[in-house]
């Protein structure tokens, strides 16, 4: 069995400039790289999910929603971020496809690259996952509901705190979520205190 890395929609629009960024979401993307190298020096796979929505989704503002538009399908703005080391990773996992869907969790995504369009607790089956490794954008959504959904599907879940920043639109959101995300069963960590070195 193995482990698996999950890398939550490090996405330009994201990112310090994009549509709707994070309060220093870059900042994630150095430990993400590095917990990316640990992974393939270790064997087990990295799994990247990106927000990939239409131009007329309920998720944004104007058809009623709570987001202004972001990474809309085949703009810059939905582009993984330059600095990501794409390199590393095994599947890249779409989510947030459909008109009436918000699809926080990358386990409502799916693989579009590959030569089946599968779902993504059939992908990490088909890995023989036991122990995810979590860390993205952001702690209060995405981040949040990919780690309760892991979870509830039985998986065991490693928080990469260093690796993670809030959108905080409500003051204190991500506190709340990492204390929700613990209380479900999560475990927390950093990257430094899972790798033996820093690059």
């Amino acid at each position: 069995m193995s482990d698996a890395l999950l890398v939550v929609d490090i996405q330009n629009d994201f990112c310090p400039g994009g549509a709707l960024p994070v309060p220093n979401g870059d900042e994630v993307i150095g430990p993400l790289n590095r917990m990316m190298r640990y992974a393939k020096k270790n064997g087990f796979p990295v799994f990247a999910s990106r927000d990939w929505h239409l131009v007329r989704t309920r998720h944004f503002i104007e058809f009623g929603g709570t987001w202004p538009p972001h990474c809309i399908q085949g703009t810059r703005g939905a582009e993984f971020h330059p600095s990501l080391h794409l390199g590393y990773i095994n599947e890249i996992i779409s989510k947030g496809m459909e008109y009436e869907s918000d699809a926080y969790s990358i386990f409502q995504g799916r693989n579009l690259q590959g030569e089946v369009d599968a779902d993504f607790p059939s992908i990490l089956r088909d890995w023989g996952v036991e122990t995810l490794y979590i860390g993205g954008l952001a702690t209060d959504y995405c981040v949040k509901a990919t780690v309760l959904d892991a979870l509830t599907l039985g998986f065991r879940v490693v928080v990469l705190t260093d690796a993670c920043r809030a959108v905080n639109v409500n003051p204190g959101d991500g506190e709340r979520a990492l204390k929700e995300m613990k209380s479900a069963g999560a475990m927390f960590k950093t990257t430094d205190e899972l790798i033996n070195f820093v690059a």
